[in-house]
Order: structure tokens, then C-alpha cells, then sequence
């Protein structure tokens, strides 16, 4: 999600009725575009993230410690001088531009009350933070932006602050007349939802999607075609949410999918409403939580890269291993026949003389005359022993090929069901667990201690509750499984896995008690969720009771046997169930 003119408008809201009157208590800066500012108001203190970094420039309130430098860059430096302890008097979005300004009263030098503003662009790769004086002079900005970078606009100190252009936009906050919206969109003759993100400040292409789809106008549909039905929808509409905007009626959203959280908002998105829909008291405490989760997601997915490009080096090593394999036990099929051409020439040794190049005789397996082609330089029984030889050869191949196809799809299969977990490791600990599997296995060099049992108790269940109340808890990867399913569970619990596909042991807790069919649905539809065919439509899933199920000795983790089971075909969702946090 775009951080667009509506979530930004109801930050500022949240930020006048915190910070405004608040003093300015610290500022830091802990990365060269980011700065904390702390503010103390009405004995309660807040912290102001600005970041401009371009895929996540933002300005929010924010929960989420920050290291403080022991060096403070040069501009933290410089707004510690000019606005350190300074009155927060008023916060503003300009024409509903991506654009916050900061007004702070202090005192200079010579103890004389002056204002500075701290202006915030939030605009992806040219997001910058700027601090001006009352006279709108630029004092100095975190990044510089030269004529030889820009030619639109120079900043750096010393020049006047100019709005960045704002490409013939409108203010989509102003009152507009039916007549004046039609010609505004119409003037920009392209598809409908690029006409609204064009013509209006502060309005996303989600957004844009948003109206067309409250409307039922298809967003790919050219201005050219709407009729002027079209456009009053699109007008009510329109008003509607700006109106709401007005109001200061935020509903701060996230939207989560399958694989996480996908868009944020400050207004209702009717455009997703078949994904479910998280609503927070404030828009600083959504996008402070989507950010958080984003990074942490960002971080999983940077520690988990060297143990991802591991397992597939190994998995492709195991297909190819395999496929060689699988070609020596083809080549083997064909054994019993050099047995059965050794019994035929043993049997006519005595039609048969030194130097005979071939026998002609009568298979008595198949009733069929049957050409041998003899060695000439060896005996009758010499040939004889010659083709037993082989087929004694092929035969210890084929039985020791067998052990090394069976030892290789194990290996495979321990090397999927890992590489699953990996898509479904949400920490650090999650993470240290497969790392100790793959130490364990020879995978990877052991380093130091073992670490095993402490990431244990650190690495939580996935937890969730079936819409009767019952407790369904998942294992995250190979180590959860075991102590999941040998250790937490009871023998009246029910255990559920995907049928010949990698994934996560779910353990149902009955409780003692005679358990409903939607139970055992749901959690048949959460072990396909979090197994390897999680976008298939119908997945087969075994389920039994957990005394059923027995660990052979030297087994790898999260490998069990068992011999009575049901099965049932699910889809794979975790929709209407709702998640524990531990």
C-alpha cells in the first residue's frame, strides 16, 4: 500500500491530538535516514519514526525500539540545536500532498520566540526531511538534492523551500461540482483508475481500485467509455470517502493474506474484503505493526537464504542421484534373462563343442526357439558360468540399488519437509532450530555449542482454537513436530499430516472428549495449509489417534510410522479460525 494522502491525513490527526503542545525531549538518528523524535506531552511520552528511506518512507508513531547512536550524525546534531526542547504548536498535510509539516516554537540565542518547521516528503525515492525557518528559508535537509540532481528543484541550505511540483493535481479535499469532476478525469483520456490517482493529490492506485470497485466499474475501462451515470457513481462515491476523511473517521486495517500481511489503510477496503481484515484503535499502531512484521519477515528471509540455497544445492544433488539410480535399476530388469540363458546352455553341454559361436534351442520358459550368441575362446561351460556370472552381478546390483533409492527418497523427503518449514519460520528461533537439524545431519558445520533445547523453548507452536473451543497446535519445522506429536501430545489426541507431502504434524486435543466432525476438518484443512501443498485445491490428509503412531529407533525428526488411520480430502485454509498469540 502506497503511503497515500488518506493514511497520512489521519497521522497527522493522531499526531495534533498527541504531540500538539508536546516538548521536544530527545532527538536521534538511528540510521543516516531515520530520526526518532521524542515528545512529552501531558506526562505521557511519544516517539515520532521519520524515516526516509525509499521503499519505506513513512512518519508515524511508533512502539518499536531504535538504537541511539553514540555518535549523532550531523543533522541529528543540527536539530538538536535549533529545535531541542522546542513546543510542538501545529502538525499539517499541505493540499493533501504526501507532504507533513512540523511547526515548533523555541527560543534562539539571544532568548527571543521564533518557529521552525520540520518538513516531512514522503515520496518513495525523493522522500527527504527539510528543517526551514519562519521565513521558509531551508536551514539545512537530511538529504541535499543539488541542480546537477534536479533540475525541477534545488535543496540545500540557504534556498527558499518550494512545495515539490505537483503535476497538475487538485486537492481532493476541496468542494467540486459534478460538471468540474468530469472534466477534470476526462482531460486526462486514459483508463479510468489512472484518471483518479492522476487528478487528485494524495489518492493511490489501491485507492483508485477502491472507488472503481464500490462503483462496479471496471478499472481497466477507458474515461472515454463511462457514461454519465458512470461518473455520478464514481462522484458519490468520491464524496463519500472524502467526506469520511473530513470527519476524521479513520478505520487503521491491515490486511492479511496467506502469506502474510499484504496492504494497510486507514479507510475500509471493500476491494479485499474476501482476506481477512485486522482493525487497530489508531493508524500509527497498523503501520507501526505492518513495518514491524515487514522487517521481521525481511530479516527471517536474509538469515534463511544461505540454509534455502543449501537445500536446494542438496535436493538437486539427491533428483540427479536419483534419476542415476532409478536408470542403474531399469538396466537390472533384465537379469533373469542372462540366468535363464546360462540354464539353457548348461543343459545342452552335450550338443555342444569347443569354438561353437551360438546355441539354438527351445526356451522352456516361454516354449519358443531361442538364439545364444557363445564366446568362441571360452567352454561350453565356461559360457555357461559366464552368463550366471552376470546375472548374479546384476542381481547384487539391483538389491543394493533398491537400498540406495529407498536411502535417497528419504533423504529428499527429509530435505522437503525442511525446506517447507523454512516457508513457515516466523523468528530467529525458528530459524537456529532447522539450522541445528541441518548441523545435526551433516549438512551444515556445527559451530560451538549446541543450542538446541534453549531455541526449543524459545520457538513457539503455531496455536489456534476450532470454532468449538478445541485447541489445534502445529509444529513450525522437524524438532516442533517431535516434541509436538512424542512428547505434548496425549494418547487420545488426534494427529493429522499430509499424505506423501512434507508439511507440519497438527495435534487436535480432545480432552477427553467425543469430538465433533467440523474438528477434525479444520484441523485436516490447517495441516494442508502448512504442508508443502498449500495452493493445491484438495489435499489428501491422514489422521489418527497419537497412540497409534510409533518413531523408529535412529529415525530423523518428525519421522513417524503408523498402520491405522482414516483419510479424508480437504482445501487448504485457516479461514474462520482464529490464531493464540502465546
Amino acid at each position: 500500500m502506497a503511503f497515500d494522502g488518506t493514511v497520512i491525513s489521519s497521522i497527522v490527526d493522531e499526531c495534533n491530538e498527541k504531540l500538539a503542545g508536546g516538548r521536544i525531549d530527545k532527538i536521534y538518528q538511528p540510521e543516516k535516514d531515520e530520526l526518532i523524535v521524542s515528545v512529552r506531552n501531558n506526562k505521557v511520552t511519544y516517539k515520532l519514526l521519520i524515516t526516509v528511506q525509499s521503499t519505506i518512507s513513512r512518519l508515524h508513531l511508533t512502539q518499536v525500539p531504535k538504537k541511539n547512536p553514540q555518535t549523532p550524525p550531523s543533522f541529528c546534531m543540527l536539530l538538536r540545536k535549533y529545535i531541542g526542547s522546542g513546543k510542538i504548536i501545529g502538525i499539517v498535510q499541505p493540499n493533501f500532498e504526501r507532504i507533513v509539516e512540523i511547526s515548533i516554537e523555541h527560543l534562539n540565542e539571544l532568548g527571543d520566540l521564533c518557529v521552525k518547521k520540520l518538513i516531512v516528503e514522503i515520496m518513495g525515492k525523493h522522500s527527504n526531511i527539510i528543517l526551514c525557518d519562519d521565513q521558509n528559508k531551508i536551514i539545512d535537509s537530511i538529504k541535499h538534492i543539488s541542480a546537477q540532481v534536479s533540475s525541477v528543484r534545488e535543496v540545500l541550505p540557504g534556498r527558499d523551500y518550494v512545495y515539490p511540483p505537483s503535476k497538475n493535481k487538485v486537492d481532493p479535499l476541496l468542494t467540486y461540482s459534478i460538471e468540474a469532476f468530469t472534466q477534470l478525469l476526462k482531460e486526462k483520456r486514459t483508463i479510468i483508475h489512472k484518471c483518479l490517482y492522476f487528478s487528485f493529490n494524495g489518492i493511490s492506485p489501491i485507492l483508485a481500485e477502491e472507488l472503481c470497485y464500490r462503483t462496479g466499474i471496471n478499472s481497466s475501462q477507458s474515461v472515454d467509455t463511462l457514461t454519465s451515470e458512470d461518473f455520478t457513481s464514481l462522484f458519490e462515491a468520491f464524496n463519500q470517502m472524502m467526506k469520511r476523511i473530513k470527519e476524521k473517521k479513520a478505520t487503521p486495517t491491515i490486511i492479511v493474506d496467506e502469506k502474510g500481511y499484504l496492504e494497510f489503510s486507514s479507510i475500509p477496503l471493500q476491494l479485499f474484503k474476501d482476506k481477512k481484515q485486522l482493525v487497530f484503535s489508531s493508524i500509527s499502531e497498523a503501520v507501526d505493526q505492518y513495518y514491524k512484521e515487514k522487517a521481521n519477515s525481511s530479516r527471517i528471509k536474509q538469515k534463511s537464504s544461505d540454509i534455502k540455497r543449501l537445500i536446494t544445492v542438496n535436493l538437486e544433488r539427491c533428483y540427479k542421484k536419483l534419476d542415476i539410480q532409478l536408470k542403474q535399476l531399469r538396466d537390472t530388469e533384465n537379469r533373469e534373462n542372462y540366468k535363464i540363458k546360462g540354464e539353457l546352455i548348461h543343459a545342452n553341454l552335450y550338443q555342444l563343442s569347443e569354438g561353437d559361436t551360438t546355441l539354438e534351442t527351445m526356451n522352456y520358459y516361454t516354449q519358443k526357439p531361442i538364439k545364444i550368441a557363445l564366446d568362441p575362446t571360452l567352454s561350453p561351460a565356461k559360457n555357461a558360468q559366464k552368463f550366471y556370472n552376470r546375472y548374479n552381478k546384476l542381481k547384487r546390483t539391483n538389491e543394493a540399488v533398491k537400498v540406495h533409492i529407498e536411502e535417497t527418497k528419504k533423504e529428499i523427503e527429509h530435505l522437503e519437509s525442511i525446506q517447507n518449514a523454512l516457508d513457515f519460520s516466523e523468528t530467529e528461533e525458528d530459524i537456529m532450530l532447522i539450522r541445528t537439524e541441518l548441523m545435526t545431519y551433516g549438512y551444515l558445520r556445527a559451530r560451538g555449542r549446541n543450542k538446541n533445547k534453549k531455541a526449543l523453548g524459545k520457538s513457539q507452536l503455531i496455536h489456534y482454537k476450532s470454532s468449538q473451543g478445541y485447541d489445534i497446535y502445529i509444529g513450525k519445522n522437524n524438532m516442533q513436530n517431535d516434541e509436538l506429536t512424542m512428547k505434548l501430545a496425549s494418547s487420545q489426541d488426534w494427529w493429522f499430516h499430509t499424505k506423501e507431502v512434507p508439511g507440519s504434524h497438527v495435534i487436535l486435543k480432545s480432552n477427553g472428549d467425543e469430538l465433533p466432525d467440523n474438528a477434525f476438518v479444520e484441523a485436516a484443512r490447517l495441516a494442508a495449509f502448512y504442508s508443502k501443498a498449500s495452493q493445491s485445491s484438495k489435499v489428501a490428509v491422514d489422521y489418527t489417534l497419537r497412540k497409534n503412531l510409533k518413531k523408529p529407533n535412529g529415525a530423523k525428526p518428525g519421522f513417524v510410522i503408523y498402520h491405522t488411520n482414516y483419510s479424508m480430502y480437504v482445501n487448504p485454509n485457516d479461514q474462520n479460525l482464529e490464531r493464540q498469540e502465546e
